[in-house]
């Protein structure tokens, strides 16, 4: 928390589908540990990121609570918490297209420990 910025941007291919229980964006990223399956589920006020595969981890969101999570490391599991900011999400689609974005803004602890504040926009489009 000593005020550095990163920035990370990344393209993939992936898919959208629309459940009862929200919307979903699924993907795989290869880095050079290996290929990470990644699932988005988002709705109105929560949203959970889902990876598996060469990492894995589980960071639920919803607005205005805390909420646990975990990452498993080489070294054991981590509990990692989200206090979500804000949590936004909009979604067009029909036959044709589908178009949508997810914009979140949150204080990451790792073992309850403050790691820092994260803003993080998805945006994707497809035919």
């Amino acid at each position: 928390m000593n005020g550095e910025k990163e920035s990370y941007e990344l393209k993939l291919s992936g898919q959208f589908y629309e459940k009862s229980s929200g919307f979903f964006l699924k993907y795989d990223e290869v880095q050079e540990e290996g290929t990470i399956h990644t699932i988005v589920k988002f709705s109105q006020n929560e949203a959970l990121i889902l990876r598996s595969g060469a990492v894995k981890m589980r960071l639920p969101f919803h607005v205005d609570e805390q909420q646990n999570g975990s990452y498993d490391s080489p070294y054991g599991a981590l509990l990692l918490s989200t206090q979500t900011n804000t949590l936004v999400h909009e979604c067009t689609y029909n036959e044709q297209t589908v178009q949508g974005m997810l914009k979140l803004n949150y204080n990451l602890l790792m073992q309850e420990s403050p790691v820092g504040t994260y803003r993080m926009n998805i945006t994707f489009q497809g035919a």
